[in-house]
Order: C-alpha cells, then sequence, then structure tokens
C-alpha cells in the first residue's frame, strides 16, 4: 500500500504538524503506568519509523508513517498493551519496506523487539499468496503464539487499520482482503477474546465483499436510531433509580448490534430487517470488589427482573462458566416496554474490559493474582500441540482450524468433576482425545452420566463422562466420522499413517516374494508398472493393499500376462482398491452437474483455468459477474480460492440424471382442523401429481406442526409445491426444511 509522491506538491510542514498531533495523541492513548523509560522507548521507535519511511507514501496519498502510528494507537488503547508493543507496532513495516536489518532494529533496542518484529516480518501478506502459501503462512502465523502471543495482537491491529483505509485499494483487492477478514481474522480476534476489534473487523469485511447488503442494512440502522435512542432512554430510566437505590454503583450503556450480525441474523433466520427484534443492547457495568462480583452481578439480575419480565430460555451464565477466550457476562433477554425484547449484558469494569481488550487485559489480571480467565492459557496450549505435527496439510489444518476457531462451546464434566470446554457438535471421543492423546487413542468406550454411549455419541452441556480405555485399543479409519476437533483428528491420521507403514513393510516383503515366484524381478521399474496398472499413485498404497490382502495373487499373475502386450494390457480391466476383492469399475453416464447438499441444479460455465469435463471431480465457485464457474478439485487456482472466499464455494458431483431421484422436506405450520391431512394430500397427489414419501402431522392445542417428504424433479417444481401449500385454509407457514448437520 505504499507509493513515492512528487513532495513538492505538498505541504511537509503542515504534515510534519499532524504526525507531532497524532503521536501526543498515541502517547495519551497509553495504559496509567507508562513510565519515563516506556516513553523513551516509544520516542526511539517512533523517530526510527519517521527516518524509516520518510518520503514513502499510501495509496490513499498519506505519508506512510500515518500507518503505524495508527496500528500503535490500537495495539495501546483498544487492545491495552504496553511500551513493548507499542514500539513493535511503530516498526513493524521498518524491516520489511526498508534497508533496515533485524540486526539493527536489536542493536537498537533490544532482543525481545527482535523478536517480535522478526514474528511479524515472517508473515507476509497473506492476500498477496496462492495456493497452499497461504494456508502455510496462517500456520506461520499461530506458531508466534509459542513465541510471543503479542505478534497476533498486532498483526490484527494492523489489519484493522488496513480494512479501515481500504477505499483506496481497488475493487478485487478490496474484496479479496476482506472475505480474507472475515475467514481468519474475525474468528482470530473472537477466540483472542477482543470483541470490539471482530466486531469492527466484521463490518468492515461485509462492507467490502457484499457492499449493496452493508449500505442497505446502515441506511435501515440509521433511520431508525432517533427512535432506537428514545426506546433505551425509556429502558434503562426506572432501572437506573433500582440499581442506585439498592446501592450498586454502575452504567448503563445502549449499543445497537453489529451490522455484521444483523445481516447473518437475517440470512440464516429468513426474516426481514424489521423482523430481528434485538436489534440492540443493554450493557449494564458494575463497579465491584472482585470478591463481590458474582454476587453483585446476580444482585443487579434480580432487581432488572423485578422491572422487566425475563424470558427464562435466553439466560447465560457466563460468569460461573467463562467462555474459552475468557469472556465473562450474564446475558439475559427481558420483555421492554411496548412488547419488545431487549437483551442485557450484566458484567463487572473488570470482565467488560476483558471482553474489550481480549488476551491483554487477561494476562493483566492474571499478573494481578486474579485466576477468573477461563481456559484461555489451555486454547494457547491446543494450538501449540496441534502444530507440533509437520506432516500435517496446510489447508486442512487452516480447514479444521477455523472450525475449531469460531464454533459454539458446550461444557461437560469429568468423573472428579473438573469442567472441560469444546466445541458444539463433539462427540465422546472428542471429550477422550481432548482429556489426553493417548487416553484418546486407546478408548474403547465411554459412560455417558452413567450410561455406556457408542463412540459418536455426542456430548451435551452438562453431561459427565467417564473414558473407558484398553491398551489393546488402537484408532480405526471409522474414528474420523465421529470427531469434530482438529487435536481427535490430528491424532487419529497421525496413528493411522503410522499402522498404514507397518502393514505396507510387511506388504513390501510379501510382493518381493510373489514376484521372484512369478520369475519377475523386484525392481523399481517393475514397481512403477506395477501401480500404473492397478491405479495406486504411490508405493505405499500398493504395499498397504498387498499387506492387507486386497491384491492378491491372481491379480499378480494377471499383471505378469498382460504386462508384455499393450493391446491386452489396454483392454485388461482397470481395477480400484476396495476391502472386497478387486473387480472392474462400472460404466457411469454422467451427464449432470448438481451442487450443495440438497443436489439442486443451477446454471455454471467451466472455468478456462483447469478445463474439466463430465465425471471430473469438481467444485462450484460463485464470481461476481459471472455466476457459478466450475474449477478441478486439483485445478492450481483450487486451494487459493477455497482458502480466500470458502463462504462464495459450491460442493459439486456429476450424477447419471436417469438414476436421480429428488427428495425434499416441506415443514408446514397453522390452525388445525378436521380433513386437514387429507386436503393435503390431495393437493400434492391429485392435483399437482407429486409422490409423498411420508407424512407427519402433530397437533397440540389447535395448533398443528407437519413434516412432509416428497420426491419431485427440481427446484421449480418444489417451489410450486410450497406456493400452492400456502394458499390451503388455516396453514400459515410452508418452508423447505434441510437435514440437520
Amino acid at each position: 500500500m505504499e507509493t513515492i509522491f512528487n513532495m513538492s506538491e505538498i505541504d511537509i510542514e503542515v504534515e510534519n504538524k499532524e504526525i507531532v498531533k497524532r503521536y501526543k495523541a498515541l502517547l495519551r492513548s497509553c495504559n496509567g503506568d507508562i513510565t519515563r523509560e516506556d516513553k523513551k522507548l516509544i520516542r526511539k521507535a517512533f523517530n526510527l519509523a519517521v527516518e524509516a519511511h520518510k518520503d514513502v507514501r499510501r495509496k490513499s496519498g498519506e505519508p506512510y508513517i500515518f500507518h503505524p502510528i495508527a496500528v500503535a494507537q490500537i495495539v495501546a488503547k483498544d487492545i491495552g498493551l504496553g511500551a513493548t508493543s507499542i514500539a513493535c507496532a511503530l516498526l513493524h513495516d521498518v524491516v520489511e519496506d526498508t534497508e533496515y536489518t533485524l540486526e539493527d532494529i536489536e542493536r537498537m533496542f533490544n532482543p525481545k523487539i527482535r523478536q517480535i518484529i522478526d514474528g511479524l516480518t515472517k508473515i507476509t501478506d497473506l492476500a498477496e499468496q496462492d495456493i497452499s502459501i497461504q494456508a502455510e503462512n496462517f500456520r506461520k502465523m499461530l506458531l508466534t503464539l509459542s513465541d510471543d502471543v503479542r505478534v497476533i495482537l498486532i498483526k490484527l491491529a494492523d489489519r484493522l487499520h488496513n480494512m479501515q483505509t481500504l477505499d483506496s485499494m481497488a475493487r478485487h483487492k478490496q474484496q479479496k482482503i476482506g472475505s480474507e477478514t472475515l475467514y481468519i481474522y474475525a474468528p482470530l480476534a473472537h477466540r483472542l477474546g477482543l470483541y470490539s476489534i471482530k466486531t469492527e473487523l466484521e463490518d468492515l469485511g461485509l462492507k467490502y465483499t457484499e457492499p449493496d447488503v452493508y449500505r442497505d442494512t446502515a441506511r435501515q440502522l440509521n433511520e431508525t436510531k432517533t427512535a432506537r435512542v428514545q426506546y433505551i432512554q425509556r429502558f434503562t430510566k426506572p432501572l437506573k433509580d433500582t440499581l442506585k437505590s439498592h446501592g450498586l454503583k454502575c452504567s448503563i450503556k445502549g449499543r445497537p448490534k453489529s451490522i455484521f450480525s444483523i445481516c447473518k441474523k437475517i440470512k440464516s433466520q429468513g426474516v426481514s430487517f424489521d423482523e430481528v427484534y434485538d436489534k440492540f443492547a443493554i450493557r449494564i457495568i458494575i463497579e465491584s470488589n472482585i470478591d463481590d462480583e458474582k454476587s453483585d452481578c446476580w444482585k443487579a439480575y434480580s432487581l432488572i427482573t423485578d422491572n422487566y419480565r425475563p424470558n427464562p430460555d435466553r439466560l447465560r451464565d457466563w460468569i460461573s462458566t467463562p467462555k474459552a477466550n475468557g469472556y465473562e457476562s450474564l446475558h439475559t433477554t427481558v420483555m421492554g416496554p411496548g412488547g419488545k425484547w431487549v437483551e442485557v449484558q450484566i458484567r463487572t469494569k473488570r470482565m467488560d474490559e476483558v471482553a474489550e481488550k481480549g488476551y491483554a487485559a487477561h494476562w493483566k489480571y492474571k499478573q494481578e493474582g486474579i485466576t477468573k480467565e477461563g481456559n484461555l492459557e489451555d486454547w494457547v496450549n491446543q494450538i501449540r500441540e496441534l502444530l507440533e505435527n509437520p506432516e500435517s496439510n496446510a489447508v486442512d489444518f487452516l480447514e479444521e482450524f477455523k472450525l475449531n476457531l469460531f464454533s459454539k462451546e458446550i461444557f461437560v464434566f469429568t468423573p472428579n468433576g473438573d469442567l472441560r470446554t469444546l466445541p458444539k457438535g463433539a462427540s465422546v471421543l472428542d471429550f477422550a482425545f481432548d482429556i489426553h492423546s493417548q487416553l484418546g487413542a486407546n478408548c474403547l468406550g465411554c459412560k455417558v452420566n452413567g450410561r455406556l454411549v457408542p463412540l459418536s455419541h455426542k456430548l451435551k452441556s452438562g453431561d459427565q463422562v467417564e473414558v473407558i480405555s484398553s491398551k489393546n485399543q488402537k484408532p480405526k479409519k471409522a474414528w474420523l466420522d465421529y470427531v469434530l476437533t482438529a487435536k481427535a483428528k490430528n491424532k487419529i491420521k497421525s496413528s493411522l499413517k503410522d499402522d498404514k507403514k507397518i502393514i505396507a513393510e510387511e506388504g513390501k516383503e510379501i510382493l518381493e516374494r510373489k514376484l521372484k515366484h512369478l520369475k519377475l524381478n523386484f525392481s523399481d521399474s517393475v514397481i512403477n508398472e506395477l501401480c500404473t496398472y492397478f491405479k495406486y499413485k504411490t508405493s505405499l498404497d500398493l504395499f498397504f493393499d498387498v499387506g492387507s490382502g486386497v491384491l492378491t495373487n491372481s491379480h499378480l499373475k494377471n499383471f505378469v500376462v498382460n504386462k508384455n502386450s499393450w493391446y491386452q494390457y489396454l483392454k485388461s480391466k482397470i481395477y480400484r482398491k476396495s476391502n472386497n476383492p478387486i473387480t472392474q469399475k462400472e460404466e457411469v453416464k454422467y451427464d449432470t452437474l448438481v451442487f450443495g447438499p440438497t443436489e439442486e441444479k443451477l446454471n455454471f460455465t467451466y472455468s478456462k483455468c483447469c478445463t474439466p469435463i463430465p465425471g471430473d471431480h469438481v467444485f462450484g465457485f460463485t464470481t461476481i459477474r459471472e455466476g457459478i464457474k466450475i474449477h478441478r478439485n486439483d485445478c492450481p487456482n483450487a486451494i487459493r480460492l477455497q482458502s480466500n472466499f470458502a463462504y462464495r464455494i459450491l460442493t459439486a458431483k456429476w450424477i447419471d440424471s436417469t438414476n436421480t431421484v429428488s427428495i425434499a422436506m416441506i415443514n408446514i405450520k397453522g390452525i388445525d382442523r378436521v380433513g386437514l391431512v387429507t386436503e393435503v394430500t390431495q393437493i400434492l397427489s391429485n392435483n399437482l401429481k407429486i409422490n409423498i414419501q411420508s407424512i407427519n402431522i402433530s397437533s397440540v392445542d389447535g395448533i398443528f406442526d407437519g413434516l412432509i417428504t416428497v420426491v419431485i424433479q427440481d427446484k421449480n417444481s418444489l417451489n410450486s409445491v410450497i406456493e400452492t401449500l400456502k394458499k390451503a385454509e388455516g396453514i400459515t407457514s410452508v418452508k423447505r426444511k434441510f437435514k440437520s448437520t
């Protein structure tokens, strides 16, 4: 984002005054503990940054030094880090963009600053990378957790300021950097507890990836601002009086939900802007001693619910069990004036600082002897453990890490009553690996709340889990379908790979004996011919199938017979690996491409970069102007697209249209009456000629809720069914239902 400008056209004196003004604002943002030595360090770093970046400008035309000052301001004010981090933020681009070296930095400052600058320099701009280099760099960034977490915190500040000044970039760059921010940086900020930075990154990411959606939602929020402010004042007035009269010192703030979270709710729930009822939240921040925090928060909750009736299903207690990123708060939703639901967040000043400044505040309070920081340290240690596996594929690692980064959490207990945090959807096998890798590998079964359950059993918050293990047990391939966490998957894959190597070694010896019996030398050329003939990618796969008994004597004899005849080789059967004896691949007529879990037919065009043909393993990529483009899975651009724009990827597969049957589920709701089921089946069977696979309608207190499974040709046919059912008397809602994943 830098360029050289004609200095004669610029008022240097005015700019220098602005630089000094911004530097003074930076010093004012530093925490109250800053010393004279700290100020000297920051001044020294500032002077070097000004000198190193002189005459260099950003795309916007501003002096480049504005950027490191802004990053340092975010580091000081929004994250709350100290003088060393502020100095590193000022210097973060010096080694990468100028002639200064790491040795110069160490000589002028100290080894710790050199180490942090080195970490920041290694993390090259992910948006400029292709294929798996991007995923590899992300892993490299996480490796800095082992050295100093401040590297990632400064990198997040750097990304935030780049997003704040993205207007001057070309449209395609905005799209690319915005997508990457939503995909990697916002979830990382969330996991490190930086709520305000996460929220701003999400909003800015949406602004540049879906500008029309962002502008429309921002406009509607702005139009309702006056009414929202008036309502917040009306809601909070009685609360202030009540809390004050009971001796609770607190501040009450009303804040709108972020544009990103509103848009996400509109999409996920299929509602309009007006139908999103919780567009804002009330935050009550209590001044409390550490020993009284919990009782003061619950006292405030009691007083609030004396004024407004709470929704019992919407109470969230993250004080007794903080989130993995250290977040502590009481959340409740109450019925406010005018019959509107309002979310209320109750927390202390310390909790609020941890929520806003995340890891830095967590670390500050830990040093002060306050250990109510959740299990953030456990999470950092888990990341270090994951990164120790050098064989894991970088892109797979990125996908699995992302899955665990932003997942909702459940809280489960060990037999001794210790609390463990796992992602929502985790199984008992995930729990076993979370306790210890070896315990997971030797897991025979588990008891949940005293009852024996299968290894695939999904856990719920509050479950107590006991692992039953045996030294003779080893991980199996099927286990990969049972686990969700990256730690469990990596350990299972690693164990399976080790087992495969052992079987392959035995298979290699068996193959050597069998080839000798068939009067063939065991040589590299013969092994290559065998791999080609039997369609194996590597010799390891060949040896493994020999050791497993999949590749038998008869197959090898067949190879010897056809080996020297090219014509016969072309006519030979194509073999495939299987647990059963190798059989001939059946002819499949690939003539139709379908997308997503529901296998929809959509319009598409083929990409020119990899020219896929029917039958290839492919995926769909939603472009901005050209609709869906089809790429092969091994396309040179595949990993870059999937890493940068995961939300625009569509799974796709070829099918034989003559053998397809499309199944759809329809959820209908309404007012129950006599003859309803008969009328619905008549509409479907007689009027629309739709085959009903199953129908299940239940009625409670005059309200029915039903699920109908139908066999249809395509989406247009399904839409016709939905629209026709909506017209039936008493039916209030007809929606397509997807299988839960």
